[in-house]
């Protein structure tokens, strides 16, 4: 086997696209055009074949959509699992995204056929699902890659070796914060109420819709854990049966304390993901929203922004996922651009024999992180309905 260079992640390593399908993402959905161009813009998927709605008609036109031929757009994802690993051409790996509470059965269905999965966050809609889902992934040794996209930016990736180059010492305390506007209104038939639904999206809508992503976030970025929470939550915008808002006290493993603030019900704020990490030496700031800026303030120095793309003081494990020159612009399909190119490393990896070398995966989400998310949001979920008392992540 040889090495495969992975400075530049745009070059499919088997010197070939892999063979990707969806589950979902068809008209009328949302988070299928953020995988769909992902995956193309990475250079290492051609999209093949998907079961892109249970709906016939709205399979076929969103397969004409995609240019997938009629005899491989499917309405039976088992059926499409069972047909395309018996295929000699068949697809390689899957992307699901579908609501919630359907990931565990159709990640488990891919899984057993063979077909590697890239599933959308949340893992699962219970703890048990997720902790299934994965001795089942171990048992089979196919790989399951989860989708959280944000990690991927090349600043968050700056602050991470900023901080795990001990460059503001000893994190202190941490504010993160994910705030967007849409679901201000009281719930109605509009839209997706099946985001509304505890059966469909688990113990809390906002933590496991938004929160998993703050989590997330925090934790690849620090590279600290959550040890216990204390979580309030409320209902700030129209009536409806789900919490819209929370309020969570952190504990880290290192003992620091953490803020977390998420609603969907504030007016103004579209994709507001924003974090600040305190250490003894500095801090970092980050806003999702102007993501090629990342604000550094080291004690006693003058403050210095890093911008994506400029060179000057870049790091290589930062540098190694950009693209364009400054001026350029990347954005957020760029980051799902290097998730995508990252999982295709390593479904090459364990289907062609390419050797990656394993820092080039470091910040691909795998099943354990699938795994936390659900167990962060169960406890959330547990200490609000407990008066806020603090629960551990177990």
């Amino acid at each position: 086997m040889a090495f495969t260079d992975t400075s530049n992640l745009r070059i499919p390593p088997l010197g070939r696209r892999l063979r990707l399908g969806f589950v979902g993402g068809g008209r009328g959905g949302l988070v299928g055009n953020w995988h769909f161009a992902g995956a193309r813009l990475s250079n290492h998927w051609d999209i093949v074949a998907g079961a892109l709605s249970s709906r016939p008609e709205n399979a076929a036109a969103s397969a004409r959509d995609w240019c997938i031929a009629p005899g491989r757009s499917y309405t039976d994802y088992r059926l499409m699992a069972d047909q395309e690993a018996a295929r000699q051409d068949g697809i390689e790996a899957v992307a699901i995204c579908t609501p919630n509470a359907s990931h565990a059965e159709i990640a488990a269905t891919f899984l057993r056929a063979g077909i590697d999965v890239i599933l959308d966050k949340p893992m699962t809609t219970t703890v048990e699902d997720a902790h299934r889902l994965v001795a089942l992934q171990r048992e089979t040794g196919v790989s399951l890659t989860m989708t959280y996209p944000f990690s991927q930016h090349v600043m968050v990736r700056q602050a991470q070796a900023l901080i795990a180059a001990g460059e503001i010492g000893k994190v202190q305390q941490v504010q993160v914060e994910y705030l967007q506007d849409w679901n201000i209104a009281p719930q109605s038939e509009e839209g997706a109420p099946w985001r509304q639904d505890p059966l469909q999206v688990g113990p809390s809508m906002i933590v496991g819709d938004i929160g998993t992503h703050a989590y997330h976030l925090l934790h690849v970025m620090t590279g600290l854990d959550v040890a216990e929470l204390r979580a309030d939550m409320f209902v700030c915008g129209g009536a409806k049966p789900q919490p819209d808002t929370a309020h969570i006290n952190l504990r880290l493993t290192n003992g620091a304390p953490a803020l977390m603030h998420l609603s969907n019900a504030t007016l103004g704020q579209y994709c507001a993901l924003r974090i600040r990490v305190w250490g003894e030496k500095g801090t970092l700031e980050w806003d999702q929203e102007k993501p090629e800026h990342l604000r550094f303030t080291p004690r006693d120095e003058a403050e210095r922004i890093f911008i994506r793309g400029s060179g000057q003081g870049i790091r290589a494990e930062a540098q190694h996922v950009a693209h364009l020159p400054r001026g350029h612009g990347e954005a957020l399909t760029d980051a799902w651009a290097n998730l995508y190119a990252e999982a295709g490393l390593k479904v090459a990896m364990r289907r062609g024999g390419a050797m990656i070398d394993a820092a080039s995966l470091l910040n691909l989400p795998g099943p354990d992180d699938g795994l936390k998310g659900m167990l962060f949001t169960q406890a959330c979920a547990d200490s609000w309905r407990e008066g806020g008392i603090w629960t551990s992540l177990a």
